[in-house]
């Protein structure tokens, strides 16, 4: 008997192919479906998975004003929570920090997860746009030329698929294709290692605080940040490389109340543990973000520790960039954009960088074990809480109106 071949699946053509559906790619998406430029979106795990995989969710105000403006910020701006303040507790003590009332500005409390299933529903449920979860062995092709496409496996089917497009958005994170794609002769990645690590945990009870709290503690930074009424992502400093399994859930509670209880605040408010990883503290960045016809944003481009809650914001920044660029390719055939995308990211990307580095400088060194580190932190601290000036540049910089190319 003779079994004949699976009949090859015609090549596809799209204009953008957008590797990755987390709120980089699907903010991208979104804008592009609006105004007529088409494209595909390619996700390796299930929409179920990524409407509930938990991530950061501070959000800028510059951030949401502009997803406001390309009407994907509706649910956001009715269920959000604002936060107008962060607190340091240091030595017992309790150390209000209103950035607000020196910006203007606010942070936006809203679950990655939540966004997430906002875009999904506006872009492929509202709009009718092409989302293909699940797929598998994603390659990309020929992105040094004028014909770069995308192939991959369908995990219903089986079979090959491939589309020929224009341009490559690569928003697949640090471990994607996209990044690995690059030739490693023409991508440069620098790289800061903190030399400590992270538990971080996820609970199943009400925040303690109305504010992000940053424990500052010779044992070792702690954090308290609201994930929802009923979630608290909570953070823990832990010896490079430790295992979660070495924090048992008492542990975790007692090392908490140590780290983050003074005289005037309410205890901590304890529940289920549904989360513990450990994530060791490095920044990177990759140098170009674009190669040929491939541009990265978000994490496939650059990492920072969650130190200041700068990732998802920072990704968001690169896909408006990229969409202004694209848009303007496809209205008058203007390249300036995309040619420039690298340099115009690039300078938020490292003020970031920079803040995140100052600020971590100050959340580990008193338990650094250095006294030259320790009394540098206390040096930043007591500027902080006593100097006006550096009072108004921190705040700048936390709540990310100082960075260039703000986009308000």
């Amino acid at each position: 008997m003779i079994h004949s071949s699976p009949t090859p699946v015609p090549p596809q053509r799209v204009p953008v192919v957008i590797v990755g559906a987390g709120p980089a790619g699907l903010t991208l998406a979104n804008i592009l479906r609006d105004a007529s430029v088409d494209c595909v979106v390619l996700e390796a795990e299930s929409r179920a998975f990524i409407e509930q995989r938990p991530r950061a969710g501070f959000l800028e105000e510059w951030a949401v004003r502009a997803l406001e403006r390309h009407g994907l910020a509706d649910r956001l701006l009715e269920q959000a929570q604002t936060h107008s303040e962060c607190e340091f507790r240091v030595d017992g003590e309790r150390h209000r920090f209103s950035y607000t009332q020196l910006t203007g500005d606010h942070h936006f409390v809203y679950p990655q997860p939540l966004l997430v299933t906002d875009l999904v529903r506006r872009f492929a449920d509202v709009k009718g746009g092409d989302i293909r979860f699940g797929v598998r062995a994603v390659e990309l092709h020929d992105i040094d030329t004028e014909e770069p496409s995308v192939s991959y496996t369908d995990s219903v089917s089986g079979e090959r698929r491939h589309i020929a497009c224009d341009v490559v958005a690569g928003c697949d994170g640090a471990r994607g294709v996209s990044r690995a794609s690059l030739p490693s002769e023409c991508a440069h990645v620098a790289r800061l290692d903190y030399g400590v690590s992270w538990l971080a945990l996820l609970a199943e009870a009400p925040p303690s605080s109305d504010c992000v709290v940053f424990g500052v503690h010779r044992r070792g930074f702690a954090a308290h940040m609201a994930r929802g009424p009923q979630v608290t992502r909570y953070y823990l400093e832990c010896p490079p490389g430790d295992d979660p399994e070495n924090w048992p859930d008492e542990r975790v509670w007692s090392e908490l109340r140590e780290r983050l209880s003074v005289a005037g605040a309410p205890p901590l408010t304890e529940g289920r543990l549904i989360e513990k990883r450990v994530l060791d503290m490095h920044n990177y960045v990759v140098q170009p973000m674009a190669y040929g016809k491939l541009f990265l944003a978000g994490d496939a481009a650059h990492l920072v520790a969650p130190i200041a809650a700068k990732g998802m914001n920072l990704a968001l920044h690169d896909v408006l960039l990229l969409a202004d660029a694209l848009l303007s390719y496809y209205r008058t055939g203007d390249t300036g954009g995309l040619r420039g995308y690298t340099a115009a990211c690039l300078r938020r990307v490292w003020e970031y960088q920079e803040f995140s580095e100052w600020l971590a400088e100050l959340l580990h060194g008193p338990s650094s074990g250095d006294p030259f580190r320790a009394g540098r932190a206390t040096a930043r601290l007591r500027r902080l809480f006593d100097s006006p000036v550096a009072a108004a540049a921190f705040a700048e910089s936390y709540i990310g109106s100082a960075a260039g190319g703000n986009r308000r």
